[in-house]
């Protein structure tokens, strides 16, 4: 059997929960086989972020030209660019590769509300919008790329995900960061639209502070599953099944002391800790 081979352009996180760590992780819980072009360091841990260092673009460049000239990739996952400069360079090496699945995370704004990107680097992620064939926003990117307010409700979030559709790609608003932290009446929605319509994924809402890396997770899950799905709908909703069940199992894994990662392994790994994984 040749898996599929996923690629994930995104920041490292040294705590393991998101950035291309989180992809990988997934990648290799949904049966793909996962590569990276690294576009930053972080300096970070469950409890928050000290430090970035974007890679320089040409180093990104050269990272991705040497990948592709040897290795066959059937999706692709992107994530944190941080700069104007890497964004366009990134929309460069997608055009050199068409037809290859894109699934694209625009990292924009923190959990916080913190904006993590200038308006330079805003406007060239919008010029990526066209070369995926999914993009992935939580409420305030969905609202940061439209230039409005941020969803608060079902039907406004429809509406979002149908205006970002028109820009020349389909759009998964994601309803994580809803008004009071719990989701839309009591579910984890996230609404889907392309040009047959729009569609809504639902699941009930798991209370748990070990959120770290949900974003980048079901991105990169979405991307990983693609190749192995017949259409973006089946793939989304097989990839959010999934991290609902990574969320439940999150607390077993009591890493860090802040707001922890998903469990990516809950399928695989044992439930009882005192069996080979103790």
């Amino acid at each position: 059997m040749r898996p599929p081979v996923a690629l994930t352009i995104a920041g490292s996180d040294p705590s393991g929960g998101a950035g291309i760590q989180a992809d990988l992780k997934s990648f290799s819980a949904l049966g793909a086989y996962g590569t990276t072009v690294i576009t930053a360091l972080t300096a970070q841990n469950t409890r928050g972020v000290t430090g970035v260092r974007p890679v320089p673009a040409d180093f990104v460049r050269e990272q991705f030209e040497t990948l592709i000239a040897d290795v066959r990739i059937d999706a692709i996952k992107i994530g944190m660019l941080g700069t104007a400069e890497l964004a366009r360079c990134v929309a460069e090496l997608l055009r050199s590769v068409p037809g290859v699945p894109v699934v694209l995370d625009p990292v924009m704004v923190a959990t916080s509300g913190d904006r993590l990107l200038d308006a330079d680097a805003v406007a060239a992620v919008r010029e990526l919008l066209p070369l995926a064939e999914v993009i992935t926003p939580n409420l305030p990117e969905a609202a940061v790329l439209l230039g409005t307010e941020p969803a608060s409700d079902r039907a406004g979030m429809a509406a979002q995900a149908r205006a970002l559709a028109a820009l020349g790609t389909t759009a998964l608003v994601k309803g994580g960061h809803a008004p009071g932290g719990v989701g839309l009446s009591g579910q984890a929605v996230d609404v889907y639209a392309d040009a047959a319509g729009v569609t809504e994924f639902t699941a009930p809402v798991v209370r748990t502070q070990n959120t770290h890396g949900t974003g980048c997770s079901l991105s990169s899950a979405i991307a990983a599953l693609r190749p192995q799905r017949p259409d973006w709908r089946t793939a989304i909703a097989d990839a959010k099944a999934w991290l609902t069940g990574a969320l439940a199992a999150a607390d077993r894994l009591e890493v860090g002391h802040g707001h922890g990662p998903v469990h990516h392994f809950h399928q695989l790994w044992p439930a009882d800790p005192s069996g080979s994984h103790a």
